[in-house]
């Protein structure tokens, strides 16, 4: 089969390789979409501790099941399907107490395994969640990239009456908008310093856009709240530089969700978590959150198709890889459809 393969850093290509086959708790999905993430341009810049080359990459995609495993019994052959690429051992502490997005043992489709920029993949049956009828396969492709939004916005606990911040309008941060919206979060304040980035976050929900390069974030954030802070701050735009600015700018009693992963420090100031008594949670990945995004897609809260900018074949991946480097400002997610 035909699949992208990231072979070592900054080495990449289109290759033949061997069309996989199912052990007896697998299934065997021929792909249709697949979204190419930030996430997979860490991969290739080497910016991701976990891989093993060489690497199918790929972890935001749909398909269809066409063979599955003798003790496979959740999916058919012929299923339209999605897949989490969260893979967990369901025994450690972590897996336990239902945190199974950072297990002990985790391993990521895509990074850890063979992934779906290929023409098929194997995954295990309990990572293939089948699609409700009115959902079609390239809104499927981009569950993914919602759930994450569902994730940190699950973890940051959300009360009746909060403002949420937003940094950063990229794919994340403009997924993070629409799940808070479908979520009934009705003032939603999104800050970047692209016009073009703040435009679609006012079009997908977001109620105020501050270009920070242009604008005092602080004292605008000081205006809009009558000084009183932000209770929700998300921060999709994963510098480490802006966490004392968001100390800040939250307000007492508030929740900031850090979505970076970078290992790069932050300064964390203690006196403003500690007379705030601010909460700050990670999020990684996702946590069962595919069925909750499938259902905001199947009764139209959620909009993917919102959120794509171009769509190529396979065999265009990889110029797209070299469009998303050299003009960020002009994609939002790429979808490569699988043809034939």
């Amino acid at each position: 089969m035909k699949a992208f393969q990231v072979n070592a850093v900054q080495n990449y290509a289109l290759a033949e390789v061997q069309t996989p086959t199912v052990a007896a708790n697998e299934v065997l999905i021929r792909t249709a979409f697949a979204g190419i993430c930030g996430s997979d341009m860490h991969i290739i810049h080497g910016q991701n501790p976990f891989v093993q080359f060489p690497r199918i990459t790929g972890h935001e995609y749909s398909g269809t099941v066409v063979a599955v495993g003798d003790a496979v019994q959740s999916v058919e052959v012929g299923d339209r399907v999605c897949v989490d690429p969260v893979v967990s051992c369901g025994q450690c502490y972590p897996c336990r107490i239902g945190r199974s997005n950072v297990c002990s043992q985790l391993q990521v489709i895509g990074v850890h395994r063979d992934g779906g920029f290929g023409e098929y993949s194997c995954v295990p049956a309990g990572n293939v969640i089948r699609l409700p009828d009115n959902v079609s396969l390239e809104q499927a492709a981009l569950v993914e990239p919602y759930s994450i939004a569902s994730n940190v916005l699950d973890r940051m606990g959300p009360l009746p009456g909060d403002t949420l911040l937003v940094y950063g309008a990229g794919v994340i941060g403009l997924t993070i908008v629409q799940v808070a919206r479908a979520l009934g979060i009705e003032r939603i304040i999104v800050t970047d310093i692209i016009d073009a980035r703040l435009e679609a976050a006012r079009a997908l929900g977001a109620s105020e856009t501050i270009n920070s390069a242009e604008q005092d974030l602080e004292a605008s954030i000081g205006e809009l709240t009558a000084g009183e802070g932000v209770p929700l701050i998300a921060d999709a735009a994963c510098i480490p530089a802006l966490l004392p600015q968001m100390l800040r700018i939250a307000s007492p009693a508030g929740r900031i969700g850090l979505l970076g992963f970078t290992a790069t420090p932050s300064d964390l100031v203690q006196l403003e978590v500690i007379k705030k008594e601010l909460t700050l949670v990670g999020s990684r990945l996702n946590n069962g959150r595919f069925p909750n995004v499938l259902e905001m897609i199947a009764d139209g809260r959620l909009d993917p198709g919102a959120l794509v900018s171009h769509r190529i074949a396979l065999d265009g991946i990889c110029d797209a890889i070299h469009l998303i480097e050299d003009h960020p400002d002009q994609t939002r997610k790429v979808l490569v459809e699988m043809k034939g």
